[in-house]
C-alpha cells in the first residue's frame, strides 16, 4: 500500500510538472505571437510614412513646450525610453498615441473644511497647495487624473490632520501643521509621480458666539492689565512724591524754587492768565497767629 501511495504520489507531481511547463510554452507561444504582430504593425505603419513621405510628416512629427513632456503608448504600452522632450519628436501612424504632462508648479484652493477640533470646536479651515510632476510617466499610469486625486486627497488630509489639534493649536501653530501636511501629502502622492512643494494654511473661520467670547475674554484681560499697571504707577508716583517731600523739607529754599518753576511753567503755557504771587512766608506768619 505504501509503495502504491508513492506511486500515485509521483504520478501527480509529474502530472503538475506537466501541467506547468504547457502553461509556460503556451504563455510563450502568446508573447511571441503578440510581438510578431506588433513588429508586423510597426513595419506596416514605417511603409505608410514612407510611402506618403513628405505629407506624413505633418502627423509624425510632434512639439512640446520647454516646460512639458509626451508619454508616448505604442500598441496601448508605454514606450520605452521615458517621457520625449522638451522639442521635436516622432511617433508612428495608427499604432501610437501620446499624452502632454505639465511639469510646472500648479497651486489650488483647498475648500473650506468644517471641521471638529479635539476640543470639541467646530471651525472652518482653508487652505492652498503647490505641487508639480516630477514622473510624467507614473502621473498618466499610475492615477487617471493626478490633480483631481491631488484636490481629494488635500481636503480629506487637512480634516484629518486638524482633526487631532486642538483650537489653541490650530490657531498658533499654524506653520508646524503646514509641514505636517506638506510631508503626508508627499509621502501619499510620491507613487503617482506628484511632489506636494508646500502647503498653506489660509484662514481660520470661527464661529460667531465663540468670536464674541474670545474678544470678551481678551478685553476683560486687557482691563485687568491696564488696571495693574495703572496701581504700579501710582505706587511709583507715591513713591516718588515721598522722596522730593524729603528733599525740600530739608531746604526750604527748594520750596521757594519751585514755586517759582512752577509760576513760570504756568505762564508759558497760558499767557492770558494773570497770577498773583503770594509769598510762603505771610502765610506761615498767619498760621502761627493762629
Amino acid at each position: 500500500m505504501a509503495a502504491t501511495r508513492e506511486v500515485i504520489e509521483m504520478s501527480q507531481g509529474a502530472g503538475g510538472d506537466a501541467e506547468n511547463r504547457n502553461s509556460r510554452s503556451a504563455s510563450r507561444s502568446e508573447d511571441t505571437g503578440v510581438g510578431c504582430c506588433v513588429l508586423l504593425l510597426v513595419f506596416l505603419s514605417y511603409f505608410l510614412v514612407v510611402i506618403t513621405f513628405p505629407f506624413s510628416l505633418c502627423y509624425c512629427l510632434k512639439i512640446v513646450k520647454e516646460y512639458e513632456r509626451a508619454v508616448i503608448f505604442r500598441m496601448g504600452q508605454l514606450l520605452a525610453g521615458g517621457a520625449r522632450g522638451p522639442g521635436l519628436f516622432f511617433i508612428l501612424p495608427c499604432i501610437d498615441n501620446y499624452r502632454t504632462v505639465d511639469l510646472r508648479t500648479i497651486s489650488f484652493d483647498v475648500p473650506p473644511q468644517q471641521i471638529l477640533s479635539k476640543d470639541s470646536v467646530t471651525v472652518a479651515v482653508d487652505a492652498v497647495v503647490y505641487y508639480r510632476v516630477f514622473d510624467p510617466c507614473l502621473s498618466i499610469v499610475k492615477i487617471t487624473d493626478h490633480a483631481r486625486g491631488t484636490r481629494l486627497l488635500a481636503a480629506t488630509t487637512l480634516r484629518n490632520v486638524l482633526g487631532t489639534k486642538a483650537l489653541n493649536e490650530i490657531l498658533s501653530q499654524r506653520e508646524q501643521i503646514s509641514h505636517l501636511m506638506q510631508s503626508t501629502l508627499d509621502e501619499a502622492t510620491d507613487e503617482w509621480g506628484v511632489k506636494v512643494e508646500r502647503v498653506e494654511i489660509k484662514d481660520v473661520r470661527l464661529p460667531q458666539q465663540l468670536q464674541r467670547s474670545m474678544a470678551a475674554e481678551a478685553e476683560a484681560g486687557r482691563e485687568a492689565n491696564a488696571k495693574v499697571i495703572a496701581a504700579q504707577g501710582e505706587q511709583n508716583a507715591s513713591r516718588a512724591l515721598k522722596e522730593a517731600a524729603d528733599v525740600i523739607a530739608q531746604s526750604p529754599a527748594a520750596l521757594q524754587l519751585r514755586y517759582l518753576q512752577t509760576l513760570s511753567t504756568i505762564s508759558a503755557e497760558k499767557n492770558s492768565t494773570i497770577i498773583f504771587p503770594l509769598p510762603v512766608e505771610l502765610l506761615k506768619g498767619v498760621l502761627n497767629r493762629e
